[in-house]
């Protein structure tokens, strides 16, 4: 009796769930509709889901250059960002799109819808079960956005995939991502299985046989479903090799899946002339403040080049770590102080410097100056910090693995672009091979690093994001 009873209810619970998205569904139909009314009939409107857009990272580089590539190649099309940036109003967020990455837009043809539940998609809201959590709330924050306004075409550009079942079934949308980094990645299943600690696997489920079994079926569990609501795209742009492997690999849809280099603004970097000074040594680093990205290793990397340096104080006090990045929120910041306190500690405090939210202009500054540049993310999707300190002539030093070792640095003899490295010590070695190798060694492996970044140039992004993302511009057999 009670099982009978469990199973009206699923029914019944089923049916109410049917008629209310079969209800929401015709309403966004009918607000689609008046939106069309009135507007001239081959108006399209082109929405981008990017609910950080004003976070001045290399996705939002990517935003911006693909909303002017869009605004170049289409006259008709009304562009839609949907943002929880409820903090900054569109001019200000456009101006920060010029002074960051000097990239001009045409602001009439541009919309942006505020979404107010962005908080839904924020790790901090999830202590356990990160991933599932913003794959949830992303829903809810795509069920806003499409409430608000309903577009033609979808492109989410930040990694949503969980959005596209909402767009494509409730609002009829023709669907494209650009994927940055995998949700799930064969990385993370194997980190779990091997029951190895890291940022995102806690020492002590690590430690732990049940624990790590429980995650792992999580982790499987997640990866169905990714493939699911991925394979509502229509294309799949990825933004490298590495990340191209594990798309296929998760999603197995090869023929609809792009590389497309994200944009470097490289033409006016491998243009700047680097000002002398025998006084410093200046290593850069470039890149958000997250966790990921792994900044105390840097502070561990200058911890290990002054034990090389014991016995020349005079050079070690030439040289000095400038630390630049974005923060977007409270945690990021909170990030930068533990990195603060951390180069106290190590008494690095007077060799390193943190420059936050700089302008573009400031950053050109900095890079006219450096020598070297160092990058210690493990499994970067991409890295175009890389690239964009490569064209500007720093020698660059990355971690071993993810984009860096598959797409952009190249360290066999007469083609050598830059350094790998995988641990402190590695990358300290490194430094020190640079700053003691003779002036034509190194003018030789800038000179092989500015020619191997046109590959990822703007130019080079707008013509394979056109040509990967016009699918979605074709309409349907029953839309002709």
């Amino acid at each position: 009796m009670v099982i009978i009873l469990i199973f009206w209810c699923c029914i019944l619970l089923l049916g109410i769930a049917s008629t209310f998205l079969f209800c929401l569904r015709q309403w966004i139909l009918r607000n689609k509709k008046k939106l069309h009314w009135s507007q001239p009939e081959d108006k399209l409107y082109v929405g981008l889901f990017h609910p950080y857009c004003n976070a001045g990272g290399g996705g939002e580089r990517v935003l911006w250059c693909a909303v002017r590539a869009l605004q170049n190649k289409y006259d008709n099309v009304k562009i839609v960002i949907y943002t929880g940036d409820t903090d900054s109003t569109p001019s200000s967020i456009l101006q920060k799109a010029k002074n960051v990455f000097n990239i001009t837009l045409e602001t009439e043809k541009i919309t942006f819808v505020y979404l107010k539940q962005r908080q839904w998609v924020e790790a901090r809201k999830y202590p356990h079960f990160t991933l599932l959590g913003q794959s949830l709330g992303s829903i809810i924050l795509g069920l806003e956005a499409i409430c608000k306004f309903p577009p033609d075409i979808f492109i989410d550009t930040m990694g949503y995939a969980y959005t596209f079942p909402v767009f494509r079934y409730l609002a009829g949308s023709r669907i494209g991502c650009y994927v940055h980094y995998p949700l799930i990645s064969t990385d993370m299943l194997k980190k779990v299985q091997y029951r190895q600690s890291s940022y995102n696997n806690k020492a002590y489920v690590a430690r732990n046989p049940f624990l790590t079994w429980l995650k792992l079926t999580y982790y499987r569990l997640l990866s169905k479903t990714y493939k699911w609501v991925s394979r509502c795209s229509e294309t799949i742009m990825v933004n490298s090799t590495w990340t191209e492997n594990h798309i296929v690999d998760l999603l197995n849809v090869p023929l609809k899946t792009h590389r497309v280099y994200p944009p470097c603004e490289i033409e006016h970097l491998k243009k700047l002339e680097h000002i002398e000074n025998n006084e410093e040594i200046l290593i850069v680093s470039v890149g958000q403040f997250r966790p990921e990205k792994n900044h105390p290793l840097q502070l561990q990397v200058l911890y290990e080049l002054r034990t090389l340096l014991i016995r020349d104080e005079d050079l070690w006090n030439r040289i000095k770590l400038v630390i630049v990045g974005s923060c977007r929120h409270e945690e990021d910041y909170e990030r930068l102080h533990n990195m603060e306190d951390l180069a106290k500690h190590l008494s690095l405090e007077n060799s390193v410097e943190f420059k936050v939210n700089v302008s573009y202009d400031e950053l050109l500054n900095i890079y006219k100056r450096a020598t070297i540049g160092i990058h210690t993310m493990c499994n970067e999707h991409f890295g175009i910090g890389i690239v964009e300190c490569m064209a500007a002539g720093i020698i660059m030093i990355a971690h071993e693995s993810g984009g860096p070792l598959l797409d952009i640095i190249e360290t066999s003899a007469g083609s050598q672009n830059g350094f790998l490295a995988t641990h402190a010590i590695e990358y300290a070695a490194s430094i020190m091979n640079i700053i003691i190798n003779p002036a034509k060694t190194n003018r030789d492996i800038i000179n092989a690093a500015r020619s191997s970044v046109e590959r990822f140039s703007e130019k080079e992004f707008n013509s394979q994001f056109l040509r990967a993302i016009s699918p979605v511009f074709v309409p349907r057999d029953n839309e002709l």
